[in-house]
């Protein structure tokens, strides 16, 4: 297949915006898959906040990002991604090159934990006043869970309302797959 899963497409946009030295965020820290990814692509000099709610996700994460020896260059913090304004340093704000959510619960945890869509949109929120120029927002949205739907049903039209002028809003998504199939909103600061 030619065209990007939607994992691999997340993980492009992300290498498009983001360098060696930024500040980024990962506001679903699960297995730390998405921090490791980021840690190496800030490089030595840069700095990923990773977000989890959940002490398994941040144990896990920790783990991961020390086989790979890049935990000095994540902070992990044991709190949720509406909180993220509370955790960046000062010469942080405005800085953000790039940020990532998985959306629903944690694979192989407790699925009755799930990001819920007031928790995301204050993240969003946040997040947008903190990207600096062309950073991209990636949110990859998993609904094919009750929580998941609506989640996603308060998501789109808040992204969908975002002005033109100062954000590309982008949907991803394979459209004939069954079983609600996860798919990317994408936004970029104009």
């Amino acid at each position: 297949m030619r065209l990007l899963g939607i994992l691999p497409f997340a993980r492009e946009l992300l290498t498009r915006a983001v360098y060696h030295g930024d500040i980024v965020v990962d506001g679903t820290a699960g297995n730390g898959h998405d921090t490791l990814f980021l840690a190496n692509l800030v490089g030595e000099h840069g700095k990923v906040y990773s977000f989890d709610i959940q002490t398994t996700a941040i144990d896990a994460t920790r783990k991961r990002l020390s086989d790979h020896q890049v935990l000095d260059r994540v902070e992990l913090i044991h709190d949720g991604h509406e909180n993220i304004d509370k955790h960046f340093l000062p010469d942080h704000a405005q800085q953000v090159a790039g940020a990532i959510f998985n959306l629903g619960y944690f694979p192989g945890g407790d699925k009755e934990i799930v990001t819920t869509a007031e928790t995301t949109i204050s993240a969003i929120q946040q997040l947008l006043h903190s990207l600096k120029k062309e950073g991209i927002l990636v949110l990859v949205v998993y609904h094919g869970h009750p929580e998941g739907q609506k989640e996603r049903d308060e998501l789109l039209p808040f992204v969908q309302s975002l002005p033109q002028e100062q954000y590309h809003v982008l949907q991803y998504g394979f459209t004939n797959q069954r079983n609600n199939p996860p798919f990317i909103i994408a936004i970029e600061k104009r």
